[in-house]
């Protein structure tokens, strides 16, 4: 997520490494078998995505397809319940913020990809700012990645502003390592020290009752809090943040799909939307010694 060094800062132009799904760490979960989800009909061509490239990553597709019938086969693409979430928050992000987002570039070998091994298979899409406006990017992933005890399956959509702003970053990633569990992390990403400026906090933190979305979370009785190992992923997020580990036990399939569609779709259309009307617009410069978060 927000290691020192984050790639992010810079979005990537290339296929990313499935060797790191993620930044954020996560408990060893449980040997269970790998989620069997049905396959969903091919994505539309992105933003910017020429005729040409579509054909390649239909092609692509069509050629997994056929793979799957091997016992070890990848599916082609895997469905599950978070992605969809991500999908509809990334088309409420872009019909807010219009022209103020170039059109996806992003290669087809890199808007879908799968390593040599073929053990993982995600998607990409990323989406600068336009000149002038306050967005650095818009970066949307997914990876199903196959492990040693089962499968990880993690979706992120995070939107970063630029330099123009002080406004906080949002983040939203799931982490699904089990057929009945997961792990949400939701955030408005603050760019100064809260402590050291408290006008910041009430700005945009206690004025906008953020911490609302948090509060009910809390109070589903699979919730519980999630602590990374990482110190500094725990010092990078507010106050505010849903930093939650679900687990719905054994069986509990349809439980998590529910409770991912219902309670947690809300919490992430909520806090997207004060995103929307508290931070997207604001343009407050950074210091120079803060340029860097």
């Amino acid at each position: 997520m927000l290691w020192p060094e984050h790639p992010l800062r810079s979005p990537p132009a290339t296929s990313p490494s499935p060797s790191r799904p993620s930044a954020v760490s996560f408990p060893t979960l449980p040997r269970r078998g790998a989620v069997r989800l049905p396959r969903r009909a091919a994505a539309p061509p992105l933003r910017g995505e020429t005729s040409t490239s579509a054909a390649v990553r239909e092609s692509s597709a069509r050629g997994a397809a056929s793979a799957s019938s091997a016992p070890n086969a990848m599916e082609s693409e895997v469905v599950v319940a978070h992605r969809e979430v991500a999908r509809a928050l990334a088309s409420q992000a872009e019909a807010r913020l219009g022209a103020r987002l170039l059109p996806s570039a992003v290669p087809a070998d890199a808007a879908e990809f799968h390593n040599g091994a073929g053990n993982a298979v995600g998607s990409l899409d990323v989406r600068r700012g336009a000149p002038g406006s306050t967005i650095d990017f818009m970066l949307q992933s997914s990876l199903h990645c196959k492990v040693s005890n089962g499968a990880i399956d993690i979706t992120s959509l995070l939107i970063f502003l630029n330099a123009s702003t002080d406004a906080p970053h949002f983040l939203m990633e799931f982490i699904q390592g089990s057929p009945a569990s997961i792990v949400v992390i939701l955030d408005l990403l603050p760019r100064k020290d809260l402590a050291l400026h408290p006008e910041y906090l009430e700005k945009y933190y206690e004025n906008t009752q953020v911490d609302k979305q948090r509060e009910k979370i809390e109070e589903l009785p699979q919730a519980h809090p999630y602590r990374s190992q990482s110190l500094f992923v725990r010092s990078a997020c507010s106050p505010t943040a849903i930093l939650m580990s679900i687990d719905c036990g054994q069986g509990g399939e349809s439980t998590l799909e529910e409770i991912v569609r219902g309670q947690l779709a809300t919490a992430a259309r909520e806090l997207l939307e004060i995103w929307l009307n508290s931070c997207a617009d604001h343009t407050s410069e950074m210091e120079e010694d803060q340029a860097v978060y």
